[in-house]
């Protein structure tokens, strides 16, 4: 019986490791990795006065998820930095255009999938960008987390324009999507079922969705206890409704879910994957902007 369990964890384990997204990583690379003198490591906490009660990964430079990641002289906060402030953000952090950027977080990858589309966005090499799968749970069960903040000089990293392939503003969420129902265009919401409905309502004065988004949670494709991600099999059920030859708008509250979103669709193959710059936080806030109550994605006037 042993035998066979073994046998059978073997098997599974093989399965994730053939279908994993190159961009995760897990604690065993990290420590082949850690005293490479290239390596940066980023830690995004979902509390960030943590990186210094809880601890960090040794060398690890904190990122403060909501001024770090978006634009302070803008509302809602998380609108993307701009170009010109991240690339600053970047090289206090002490990143170079060769550096390899190790990220990691304490919310599933939610809270990393923000930072790596940054980096996506104004054109840093992701090839050099890795995510730890399983975040600080992940670390932890191998080595102690540390105190020390460490110091770096500053970098010199050049960050390009922004891709516009990768965003898009609420104007052309409002007419590819409610006014002119684009069949090419598909709009998700990645926001946890109860937002969607409008039960909760959180980080916006409108409750509910936008007219034609479908909701599909982001966070679903992870596993709550380990951090991880699941396997292809569960990503691909989940996104089973969303056709491929599509092109497809994200939104969230306010810009993390959706940067899991967008990483999943990815790695799956879609290739016209383009996030809401603004969100859920911005749509929700603009008391004209109309809103859809309930798990359907058009009700009432919307849905003739």
């Amino acid at each position: 019986m042993l035998k066979r369990l073994v046998a059978v964890v073997l098997i599974s384990f093989s399965a994730w490791l053939q279908a994993a997204p190159d961009f995760l990583v897990d604690a065993e690379w990290l420590g082949e990795h850690i005293e490479d003198p290239n390596l940066r490591i980023l830690e995004v906490r979902y509390h960030p006065h943590r990186y210094y009660t809880v601890g960090h990964i040794q060398g690890a430079v904190q990122v403060q998820r909501f001024k770090d990641l978006g634009d302070n002289d803008r509302s809602p906060l998380m609108h993307f930095p701009t170009q010109a402030d991240f690339q600053a953000t970047l090289r206090g952090w002490g990143i170079n255009d060769d550096s390899q950027v190790l990220i990691y977080d304490d919310a599933r990858t939610a809270l990393t999938s923000r930072l790596y589309f940054l980096l996506e966005l104004y054109g840093f090499n992701m090839a050099q960008v890795k995510i730890l799968n399983g975040g600080t749970v992940e670390w932890s069960v191998f080595e102690e987390l540390s105190q020390e903040k460490p110091t770096y000089p500053e970098g010199k990293v050049t960050l390009k324009a922004a891709n516009p392939d990768l965003s898009i503003e609420w104007t052309a969420v409002y007419d590819d999507v409610v006014s002119r129902r684009d069949p090419n265009v598909v709009l998700i919401d990645a926001r946890p079922k109860d937002m969607y409905t409008g039960e909760v309502v959180r980080h916006a004065i409108s409750a509910g969705h936008i007219p034609g988004a479908i909701n599909i949670v982001s966070l679903d494709g992870t596993d709550g206890q380990s951090q991880t991600w699941l396997g292809d099999d569960a990503l691909k059920a989940m996104y089973k409704d969303v056709p491929k030859d599509k092109t497809v708008y994200l939104y969230c509250h306010d810009g993390f879910r959706m940067g899991l979103a967008y990483l999943q669709l990815k790695h799956l193959g879609y290739k016209q994957v383009k996030l809401y710059d603004g969100g859920w936080s911005h749509w929700g806030n603009r008391l004209t902007l109309p809103v859809i109550m309930g798990d359907k994605p058009y009700s009432g006037d919307y849905d003739l």
